[in-house]
């Protein structure tokens, strides 16, 4: 879809007590985060909760209220505690049902492995008038409700079905962006960052400072929809930098 100067937005609910309890590191933030950016749509918020139906369903109306899309990864596999389904189903209102599509994937899908078991048609249910995201890994598929993406919680299986669904939503335009580094404490430069970021509508800088090689510096991330603003709130970052005698590094450090 042609890009748009609309900035869309998306959440993202990470479901898992797995995770909360420091057991499984996730990986899906950033994987997600990325592939958004690139659809030309902005990640702006993410929680994590519980295995907990009343956490899921405040989190899921809550977030895609004020969101574009709202994305879900963890909860959707054919364990007891798999209740994600069942907690968005309640959160939009319908049914949890069997999706027929979704039985006939997997009844191929395990016909040479052991046959659609109880436990396994699990993986066949979605709320009420859910679609299906292709899932090229493992058969199960994720679901989209609406403006609700459900995904896997496994990052190679959520990667295969953010394959499935790029450059099927709608997004604006790609968020650029350039990095300046400099060997410069960031106090040092608050007030020049500030004003330089004041000076482009379009524009926002953030900044992240390090220390190496025994000394402090930092790497300031310019990001826009505009290249053209891009390049000179760059060029004014590395210009205000050099007038205070701290010679800036366009790549970064």
């Amino acid at each position: 879809m042609a890009p748009t100067q609309r900035i869309f937005t998306a959440a993202l609910v990470v479901i898992g007590d797995e995770i909360l309890s420091g057991r499984t590191h996730d990986k899906n933030i950033a994987q997600i985060a990325t592939w958004l950016q690139i659809q030309g749509i902005r990640l702006k918020e993410v929680r994590v909760v519980a295995d907990e139906p009343d956490a899921i369903v405040e989190a899921v109306n809550t977030l895609r209220a004020r969101n574009d899309y709202l994305f879900t990864t963890g909860g959707i596999g054919p364990t007891h505690d798999d209740i994600t389904v069942d907690a968005i189903a309640l959160a939009l209102g319908v049914p949890a049902i069997v999706h027929p599509e979704a039985r006939a994937i997997l009844e191929s899908y395990y016909e040479t492995r052991g046959g659609l078991t109880e436990a396994r048609l699990r993986m066949a249910r979605t709320p009420e008038g859910a679609t299906l995201i292709p899932n090229r890994y493992t058969g199960a598929p994720g679901i989209r409700c609406g403006n609700v993406f459900i995904m896997a919680g496994v990052p190679s299986i959520t990667a295969g079905m953010l394959d499935a669904l790029s450059g099927q939503l709608e997004g604006g335009a790609p968020l650029l962006s350039e990095t300046v580094g400099c060997w410069v404490g960031e106090s040092e430069v608050a007030q020049l960052l500030g004003d330089t970021e004041k000076a482009f509508a379009t524009c926002q800088i953030g900044s992240y400072p390090f220390w190496a090689e025994g000394r402090t510096g930092a790497n300031f991330v310019i990001r826009s929809v505009s290249a053209e603003d891009l390049t000179a709130c760059s060029r004014a970052l590395i210009d205000g930098l050099a007038a205070i005698g701290k010679p800036a590094v366009p790549g970064g450090i």
